[in-house]
């Protein structure tokens, strides 16, 4: 499995919205799109997805933008690129029966690496992702001091 570059732009305008979280404030795209170098017009496509699943809201007005749509604790990044990927961890058991028994022995382990993939994706979340950052960039810091 790979990252996509849609799941990645996604997920890095999600933790932008997740560091302005506390503030209540909502971000316009091209704010979002400058701090993370994404292009616009592709951030307003990933953010109307992101919207229809729930992930994001948006606030119209002269101090409109984009908000998480939920604390992002609550968020997994499972949640986010099964929105974007179409991912259904639930139906990656195939119901045809496999012709060969080299086929059901890949069709097994590629199961179990897709349910380790899921396991990883479920366990964090946007808050994780921010915690990270923070611990990357302090540390960052006290290496050039």
């Amino acid at each position: 499995m790979e990252l996509s570059c849609k799941s990645e732009y996604a997920l890095l305008a999600l933790l932008e919205l997740a560091i302005s979280y506390n503030e209540g404030e909502p971000l316009q795209i091209r704010q979002i799109a400058a701090k993370q170098n994404i292009p616009d017009r592709y951030l307003e496509q990933l953010l109307a997805s992101l919207r229809r699943c729930g992930l994001v809201r948006s606030q119209r007005g002269a101090k409109g933008g984009y908000l998480l749509g939920r604390d992002p604790w609550k968020i997994t990044l499972l949640e986010v690129v099964s929105c974007l990927e179409g991912l259904d961890p639930q139906s990656s058991k195939l119901d045809t029966k496999p012709k060969t028994v080299e086929s059901a022995v890949l069709r097994e382990i590629w199961h179990e690496g897709m349910e380790a993939a899921y396991s990883v994706l479920q366990k964090y979340t946007l808050q994780d992702l921010r915690e990270k950052r923070d611990s990357r960039r302090q540390l960052d810091i006290m290496y050039y001091i």
